[in-house]
């Protein structure tokens, strides 16, 4: 199976991401992409429209968490240990919102990710983001399951 294919498994088991209507833009050995479209559930402030912070986080905790896809060679449990987002400025109303993710170190224990929330362009960031995540062993995707490895905790 493809690492975008992985990837792809892994959001379609995320209720919340299916209910915001996320989606697998790019997954390869360079990291993940997730595109966040806009709508009115991520609407922060009805008057201007801007979108609530919770959103960017959830995109950004999903995006760092599905990246681990990218570098390992098994689907693995890997629940958020840490997460730091500093926001740049609002994002744009009407415009989806992308969530790059890399691991930069990979250990036998923890995942080290990183990335970026932005709407035209990553070098221009709505936010930085940086991501710890626990290694708890081999699962796997099955008809929309998540499964531990045997012994492990869901």
């Amino acid at each position: 199976m493809s690492i975008e294919q992985r990837a792809r498994n892994f959001l379609s088991v995320l209720r919340h991401c299916q209910v915001l209507g996320m989606t697998v833009e790019q997954a390869d050995e360079s990291g993940l992409v997730i595109k966040l479209p806009y709508s009115e559930l991520i609407v922060g402030n009805p008057v201007t429209g801007v979108v609530h912070g919770g959103a960017i986080t959830t995109l950004m905790d999903s995006c760092c968490g599905i990246s681990t896809v990218c570098y390992l060679d098994d689907f693995e449990i890997c629940p958020t240990l840490d997460l730091r987002i500093d926001y740049m400025h609002p994002a744009e109303p009407g415009a989806p919102i992308f969530g790059f993710a890399e691991c930069y170190r990979v250990t036998p224990t923890i995942i080290f990710t990183r990335g970026v929330a932005y709407q035209h362009s990553r070098e221009e960031p709505l936010a930085h983001v940086v991501g710890t995540f626990m290694r708890m062993g081999k699962g796997t995707l099955e008809s929309g399951q998540v499964r531990p490895a045997a012994g492990g905790a869901a």
